[in-house]
C-alpha cells in the first residue's frame, strides 16, 4: 500500500486517466474528489460491502411477516 501526505487541493494520478484531488480536509475527515473515465466504476467501499453481502432469508421473511400483520392491523376485513 502506498501512503501519501497531501494537503488540500494537491491531487494523486493514478494511471494516465484517474485523478484523485483533495478538496477539503477537517479534523478526522477528508473531502476527495474523483475524476475517472465513465467506464471506470468508482463507488464507495462500505456500499460495494453491503451488496456483496448474503441476504439471509430469515431476515426476508420476519419483514414480510411484520409488513402483513401491519396490514391486517389496518384492514381486519382482510385476512
Amino acid at each position: 500500500m502506498l501512503v501519501l501526505t497531501r494537503k488540500p487541493a494537491e491531487t494523486i494520478r493514478i494511471g494516465d486517466s484517474v485523478v484523485v484531488k483533495v478538496i477539503k480536509t477537517a479534523r478526522g475527515t477528508v473531502k476527495i474528489g474523483i475524476e475517472a473515465p465513465d467506464e471506470v466504476r468508482v463507488i464507495r467501499g462500505e456500499l460495494l460491502e453491503a451488496a456483496s453481502a448474503p441476504v439471509q432469508p430469515e431476515s426476508v421473511v420476519s419483514q414480510m411477516v411484520d409488513h402483513f400483520n401491519v396490514l391486517s392491523d389496518q384492514y381486519p376485513h382482510v385476512a
